[in-house]
């Protein structure tokens, strides 16, 4: 195969199909070539925050209520404590991994965006790319392709060291029981909980242990494994790897790197999808102004308070004792956790949480005794 085109996408996720429909709404000829067949799908929490919601409509994309469901905060428990706290504005969504991604393969088929499956990129050499059996003249190449991706090796682009975990995914035919995405803690690692349908869950059991298995699941979470008890599981489990890292930069000459292939947060944070989608609109809007400078500034800015939530996250996570009076905290002080909330999801700047909230907060955090009354609520 051969061609020409504007931009060729390498990485046909998430990332890449919104990055290929945010270049094709503002004119620009796309071209996606990915080594997989559709749907792809990938073991992860399905959840979208809401900012992500708002990215998805901006791509013309707004799932139906039967494909989805939507979630109206987040609640971290940890034994018998717990702690929750609402979305300041619109809700999440949780939505199947593989319905999304047809969505997008829609969207960008109607938009006109070229896609060449099962087809693999050999090299880059300025603006042609040899591709299958043939070669892509382009102005721009964008390299979609995840943890491992093959265009920021070939372009030389370093990342740091990856932190790794590892991730196990089942879905269950199950009622959502709540409105919100839970995490369940354990020093072993946590349990996601993420309403993807009318009668549909999928749990993430995400921890540091390779050997982590679904099977896992009573010994470390049995209250959750109580509320799954008789659930008929929609499909095997899938495993996958989270990780941190980060590159010093996500551009070189003609090439961009955008979504898990640009630099990735742990999925604790629950912001995989979301920060793909606004990385892929602000390059999508970079491109069109021939200035990937730009892109790089705003990367930057999008991707340092999800990594700053991941740290504090799994510091929370490593510790039983911080644990415990963390969430013992937010459960006292609610409005605090929905302004921390309110931040990781963009809906206020960090500037707008006074300092003496949060140090307060921390204070509490360190020094409070967590079993105090209004601070333990019952899960089941």
């Amino acid at each position: 195969m051969g061609g020409n085109t504007d931009i060729l996408v390498v990485g046909a996720g998430p990332a890449g199909l919104a990055t290929a429909i945010a270049a094709r709404q503002l004119g620009l000829n796309v071209m996606v070539v990915d080594g997989r067949q559709p749907p792809i799908d990938r073991a992860c929490g399905e959840g979208l925050m809401p900012d992500g919601v708002a990215a998805l409509c901006s791509l013309g994309i707004q799932p139906a209520i039967a494909d989805a469901a939507p979630f109206r905060g987040i609640r971290f428990v940890a034994g018998r404590l717990s702690a929750e706290a609402q979305f300041a504005g619109a809700p999440g969504l949780g939505i199947r991994r593989t319905i999304l991604h047809g969505l997008l393969v829609e969207r960008a088929a109607d938009l006109g965006v070229v896609m060449k499956w099962a087809t693999r990129v050999n090299s880059l050499h300025d603006g042609q790319v040899s591709v299958g059996s043939g070669i892509v003249t382009c102005k721009w190449i964008v390299g979609a392709d995840g943890h491992n991706s093959r265009v920021r090796h070939l372009a030389g682009l370093r990342s740091s060291p990856v932190q790794r975990r590892i991730g196990v995914s089942q879905h269950y035919r199950l009622a959502p029981w709540s409105d919100f995405v839970e995490v369940y803690w354990h020093r072993r690692g946590q349990a996601y909980v993420t309403p993807t349908a009318s009668d549909q869950i999928n749990v993430v059991l995400m921890g540091n242990d390779e050997y982590l298995r679904i099977e896992d699941l009573p010994a470390l979470f049995p209250m959750l494994c109580r509320r799954l008890n008789g659930a008929e599981l929609v499909a095997p489990p899938r495993s996958g790897v989270t990780g941190s890292y980060q590159l010093n930069s996500t551009i070189r000459r003609n090439i961009a790197l955008v979504g898990d292939a640009s630099g990735s947060v742990d999925a604790i944070t629950g912001d995989g999808l979301s920060l793909a989608f606004r990385q892929a609109m602000a390059l999508g809007n970079a491109l069109a102004n021939e200035d990937l400078a730009a892109y790089q500034t705003i990367h930057r800015r999008l991707i340092r308070t999800p990594r700053l939530m991941a740290k504090l996250l799994l510091a929370i996570g490593r510790r039983d004792w911080l644990r415990r009076r963390a969430i013992g905290a937010l459960a006292m002080h609610p409005t605090v956790f929905a302004r921390l909330l309110a931040v990781h999801t963009g809906d206020i700047a960090p500037p707008a949480i006074r300092i003496s909230e949060v140090a307060g907060l921390f204070w509490r955090l360190l020094r409070s005794k967590v079993h105090t009354p209004g601070a333990i609520h019952e899960v089941l």
